[in-house]
């Protein structure tokens, strides 16, 4: 076989491959909108699953209560532990409180709550729901006339938009407490003194935007979480496939939230 009908061959696969890529990726995007469509079209329906949404906040909301502890204390002492040194060559260590203050509830607070709980709950959303898929618990709701997406879907979405927000709330408060303890190892400074330093460099346009940005990162990992879930494949493997891609999916569109909230933050 010549070298010219190799390079043919070659030019051939290449273009089949990028054809399926390209059909694939059109494919998904058409799925995504229709599922938006069906999310938007069931959001304002009268059957809402209030106590499927209640049952969902207390799934997300107090069962990450010990993991956003742990985490929020572990970033207060970090950055504690990292700034003191800098601050003290300048002689600025009153400076500290609010550094990490303001440094955890504009951006550190949201963002790594956030990726917590689209590992956590996105994940856990897509393997339940891909469970379900798989062992066709799914079909038999459409069989008997019961709306999945009213059932499934929006209870759980909603509860991933309410209390994220919470928890980093929540987050920001246990770092501001972390930081304290940091700053306990080579000072002596009571607790109302650090958080009355710490507010004093805090201003409203601080909380406001981390809040907001807030609700669309808990909109973002339930959305995720429960599209790669519903839309999982008929195989057992699919389960892990559909919570692996939720982890990854949320968290990098997590990122891109984040840095289009920073720019308009900024603008601001």
């Amino acid at each position: 076989m010549s070298k010219k009908s190799l390079s043919y061959q070659n030019n051939k696969s290449l273009l089949s491959v990028i054809k399926e890529k390209g059909i694939a990726f059109f494919i998904n995007v058409a799925n995504v909108v229709d599922y938006l469509k069906n999310i938007t079209r069931n959001l304002f329906s009268n059957k809402f699953e209030f106590q499927e949404f209640l049952k969902q906040c207390y799934q997300i909301g107090n069962k990450s209560v010990g993991l956003i502890s742990i985490t929020g204390i572990i970033i207060g002492l970090v950055l504690t532990i990292q700034s003191r040194p800098p601050l003290v060559e300048f002689g600025a260590v009153a400076m500290l409180p609010g550094m990490v203050a303001v440094s955890l509830i504009r951006e550190m607070g949201p963002v790594i709550t956030a990726l917590i709980c689209a590992g956590k709950i996105g994940s856990s959303m897509g393997a339940e729901l891909g469970s379900m898929r798989v062992t066709e618990q799914i079909d038999a709701m459409e069989v008997s006339n019961t709306n999945p997406v009213n059932f499934l879907i929006i209870p759980r979405v909603l509860a991933a938009t309410v209390m994220i927000p919470i928890l980093t709330l929540y987050a920001d408060a246990i770092g501001i407490f972390g930081s304290w303890l940091g700053v306990n190892i080579k000072d002596d400074v009571s607790l109302q003194l650090f958080i009355t330093q710490a507010f004093k460099s805090v201003e409203f346009i601080d909380i406001i935007p981390a809040i907001i940005k807030s609700f669309f990162f808990g909109a973002v990992i339930g959305l995720v979480g429960c599209y790669k879930g519903f839309n999982a494949g008929r195989g057992t493997e699919s389960v892990g496939i559909a919570a692996n891609s939720a982890v990854v999916t949320a968290s990098l569109l997590l990122i891109i939230v984040d840095l289009i909230a920073v720019q308009i933050t900024d603008l601001l």
